[in-house]
């Protein structure tokens, strides 16, 4: 199993051509937040467009649409009327999947809530979507609580999947212990990945292990400071944005986990350890950026 570095990053960073304009950077489509996790949509929206993605559609609940709108000024909001919960809900259907097919990935699940609208609006949008669907957070919990049709909805997609899940997720997407999955992630990330063929696994840790079929890499960039809630729609922001601009979804993932670790260690060389924040590894997403670029 190899080891990511920022080599690996460059060899399949996309490239921005002078000529290029928003319309050829890519279209990413997030449907992330809900009321009271209005942060999740901002940190991964943020992220997304600090990665390069030439246009960002934002698809929200009303409800948090104020919060959003005064946080980041270059994404398209796409307000839907959502439920009484304050999450986006299978009446928005229409407007989502509108929005999905302008899209060249789409990322869900960052702070949408753990509810059966939730869930309904995802097995619509892996039916409807095409092109790279990045699942996080809310997402992958929406997929654990009907794991009799998990296998069956992944596979019969026909968008390739990045699956974002922490160890406490996956444990729940597999049934495993985390204790067993602690004693060998390799091999139940071979092992998920083998009945999800269609699927790319990052599974985040403090060795976030990235693997697809036979291929398998891990991280080891990253530090303690980045284990705050929010980072993980960072990190989702950033493999979004790059599968949007056209990287394949392995390369996506890798290059995605990397580059928001480098980033995590930027931000901790200036901060500390304690004090940062995952919107401070947003922050620092423009340092690695030049360093890639060089």
């Amino acid at each position: 199993m190899s080891s990511l570095d920022i080599s690996c990053v460059r060899e399949h960073f996309p490239s921005r051509p002078d000529d290029a304009h928003k319309g050829t950077m890519g279209t990413l489509c997030s449907i992330t937040g809900s009321f009271g996790f209005s942060g999740a949509a901002v940190l991964s929206a943020k992220a997304a467009l600090k990665s390069g993605v030439g246009l960002h559609y934002q698809v929200l609940p009303q409800s948090i649409y104020p919060i959003f709108a005064s946080s980041v000024y270059e994404s398209v909001c796409v307000p839907v009327r959502g439920s009484s919960h304050g999450t986006v809900a299978p009446t928005d259907l229409d407007q989502i999947l509108n929005t999905v097919r302008r899209a060249t990935a789409v990322l869900i699940g960052c702070g949408m809530g753990n509810t059966p609208a939730t869930f309904e609006v995802l097995s619509e949008v892996m039916k409807a979507a095409t092109v790279p669907l990045i699942i996080d957070a809310d997402g992958i919990n929406a997929l654990s609580m009907h794991i009799n049709i998990m296998t069956r909805m992944i596979n019969s997609s026909p968008a390739p999947i990045i699956l974002t899940p922490h160890i406490k997720e996956f444990s729940r997407l597999t049934k495993l212990s985390v204790s067993e999955i602690l004693a060998s992630p390799e091999t139940h990330a071979r092992a998920f990945c083998e009945r999800h063929p269609n699927t790319v696994l990052a599974l985040k840790s403090h060795r976030t292990i990235i693997a697809q079929n036979e291929k398998l890499l891990f991280n080891t960039a990253g530090n303690s400071g980045m284990a705050k809630g929010g980072s993980g729609d960072v990190l989702a922001g950033i493999i979004a944005s790059l599968a949007a601009q056209g990287a394949k979804t392995f390369e996506a993932a890798a290059m995605g986990v990397h580059i928001h670790a480098l980033a995590g260690d930027l931000a901790a060389e200036k901060l500390g350890k304690t004090a940062m924040l995952p919107s401070d590894i947003a922050e620092q997403l423009s340092g690695v950026y030049r360093a890639i670029e060089q």
